[in-house]
């Protein structure tokens, strides 16, 4: 009994190495997977039918000739599920439908009119409920939801303090799992960023990087040595409650003088209260701001030159404690990186070690406000292959 329950946990791990590297090398040969992974041909015949069999992969046309038959070339069914990803704002809930690649087939969003854990909860669900609807069938249909939240996770799934939410130990997870009965899976907001560039934006072929999240507050996830770094207890990357004013303001998590009161969106947004034409109620707004920008508002440029000097202080302290190879700077104020990338570049020039700011690049997320919503689709797509019983009998 114990050869044969070792002999069927080998031939598991060694399904989930061929359907990886069908994942990754697709369209490719059974001979090529062979070769890739050192198994037999026979083997790998035996587990891609067990794969095509679970819907999984599938073949398509023939392929190139090295001297003998064409080779049937496999496929990933990446339409086999669909993944919700979801990032939970103090503003609105923005919500996407992937594929198992990451593809996004539905996007929706809902404005918060409430911040109550009751009130967020129902527009939650709310939102899940309608990418569920607008799901096309599949085999494995909703495969898993990803949670972003501005806020400390643990590793349970608690929303432990999330301060601008002025939430505390809040289970959002075993809320919304109970609702839909489908994983979910609950992470920092920040955190999902740095996974969603990973997996689909700047930080692809990067091995260390911090991903800096400039929204209402400022949040990092840290990625090392092609994992994201969670801390002791999950909660890392509070980056923005860095003190880099040491006689500054209150700030909602009790400290003072946080990075997030001078560089992040309500930063700015503050600031822009005080601006000559700002007498008009409501207040403008990021995209109003940008757009005067870009019209030579002289005003709103110094503003945002000053934001950038605030993000260059805090950018520093980042490179001087991690060394990162890349920095990728995401979230809604992304827009602003004409005129907020030359002064980080200057203050990190003028006070920055040489050594750290030699080899290491700052980037704009390409992903703009999407980097969370992707990075916590893929939280549920991993956690779906990661727990997936493909049959193997």
């Amino acid at each position: 009994m114990k050869i044969t329950g070792d002999l069927n946990l080998i031939k598991k791990i060694n399904t989930s190495i061929v359907l990886d590297v069908i994942v990754r090398q697709y369209p490719i040969s059974r001979a090529r997977i062979s070769e890739v992974t050192g198994l037999t041909k026979a083997t790998v015949s035996s587990l891609v039918n067990d794969l095509i069999a679970s819907h999984m992969v599938t073949e398509s046309g023939m392929g190139e000739s090295s001297g003998g038959r064409k080779p049937v070339m496999l496929l990933f069914n990446k339409c086999a599920g669909y993944a919700i990803g979801i990032d939970l704002d103090i503003h609105c809930i923005i919500g996407v439908l992937t594929d198992l690649e990451g593809n996004i087939v539905d996007e929706i969003r809902i404005d918060l009119k409430a911040l109550s854990v009751d009130a967020v909860v129902v527009d939650l669900k709310t939102c899940i409920r309608q990418l569920i609807e607008h799901s096309p069938k599949s085999p494995y249909g909703i495969i898993g939801i990803g949670i972003g939240v501005p806020g400390m996770v643990n590793e349970a799934g608690t929303i432990v303090f999330a301060p601008n939410l002025a939430w505390e130990n809040v289970s959002i997870q075993a809320l919304i799992a109970e609702e839909f009965n489908i994983p979910v899976i609950i992470d920092n907001e920040a955190n999902a960023g740095a996974v969603g560039e990973k997996q689909f934006g700047a930080g692809k072929s990067t091995s260390n990087m911090i991903y800096v999240s400039l929204g209402v507050g400022i949040g990092t996830g840290i990625i090392i040595k092609n994992e994201l770094y969670r801390g002791f207890s999950g909660i890392s990357g509070e980056m923005g409650h860095v003190t880099i004013e040491a006689h500054g303001r209150k700030c909602s998590c009790g400290n003072i003088g946080c990075w997030e009161l001078y560089a992040s969106e309500n930063a700015l947004l503050e600031k822009a209260k005080a601006l000559s034409f700002a007498s008009a109620n409501p207040p403008p707004s990021i995209q109003e701001l940008i757009h005067l920008a870009e019209t030579g508002n002289q005003e709103v440029i110094e503003l945002l030159v000053q934001t950038g000097q605030y993000l260059g202080m805090g950018i520093i302290n980042i490179m001087n404690t991690f060394n990162p190879e890349l920095i990728i700077i995401g979230s809604r104020l992304t827009a602003a990186e004409p005129w907020l990338l030359k002064p980080i570049q200057q203050l990190i020039a003028e006070r920055s070690f040489p050594y750290s700011r030699r080899e290491m690049r700052i980037e704009f997320s390409s992903l703009g406000a999407k980097s969370t919503v992707l990075g916590a689709a893929f939280f549920a797509i991993a956690h779906f292959f990661a727990t997936t019983k493909i049959s193997v009998e």
